[in-house]
């Protein structure tokens, strides 16, 4: 296996998969809004013209927004909540890692932490912001996807003339999206932090090593 591959696997065999379901995400959700369009006698879209539509990118950026929140979320929760026992915590007694003091720095430091001040600042809290970033980025495709899917829809349905934006926003129907996705989110990350206290995976950092108590913290 060359190296960069090897080096690179789990990113490639993450972004690979994703790719791969997005596509089969668009090809099923073409036929499926292509059928819904047929029972109410209008054209089909191409698929081209699909990957623009509304209903392609409302499913596509509510499941995005969830999955950014929880993991934006679970960064900064992470940082200042322990769980006893969890593999995804940190230790009981710790507070900041030795490493994350800046005065530790060297020449292979990232930049920021070298520069010190407001780079460090932000650098320090990089990840947590652009997962949160990208959340918010979700929300707004969501939203505007949403918007354009449901003025379709009830013209279709009714002949209802559209709604703008913050219209929908206020609907219960763009909440209900966005509560069905975060709610089973966060109930995966919860089920992974509390199974990890007793239950094992060999070989992945996401579990404790099979040998420990279930009283240790932290992989």
């Amino acid at each position: 296996m060359p190296r960069w591959i090897r080096d690179n696997a789990l990113a490639a065999a993450m972004l690979g998969a994703f790719l791969v379901f997005l596509v089969l995400q668009s090809v099923f959700g073409w036929q499926t809004h292509n059928e819904e369009l047929a029972e109410f006698g209008a054209a089909p879209l191409s698929w081209p013209a699909y990957l623009t539509s509304g209903h392609f990118a409302e499913a596509v950026f509510e499941n995005w927004e969830s999955e950014f929140l929880q993991m934006g979320g679970y960064v900064l929760l992470t940082a200042y909540l322990v769980q006893r026992g969890s593999a995804e915590s940190k230790p009981l007694d710790q507070t900041d890692r030795p490493e994350d003091d800046e005065r530790r720095a060297t020449a292979q430091s990232p930049w920021p932490v070298r520069a010190g001040g407001l780079p460090l600042v932000v650098y320090r809290n990089s990840l947590s912001l652009a997962l949160l970033l990208i959340f918010a980025g979700s929300f707004v495709g969501h939203l505007l996807g949403g918007t354009a899917a449901y003025n379709q829809e009830q013209a279709l349905q009714s002949g209802a003339p559209p709604i703008g934006v913050w219209d929908f926003l206020g609907t219960s129907d763009f909440w209900f999206q966005s509560m069905q996705n975060w709610q089973s989110e966060f109930l995966a990350v919860g089920a992974l932090i509390l199974l990890s206290i007793v239950l094992r995976q060999h070989a992945s950092p996401e579990s404790k090593p099979v040998t420990v108590a279930h009283a240790e913290t932290g992989a």
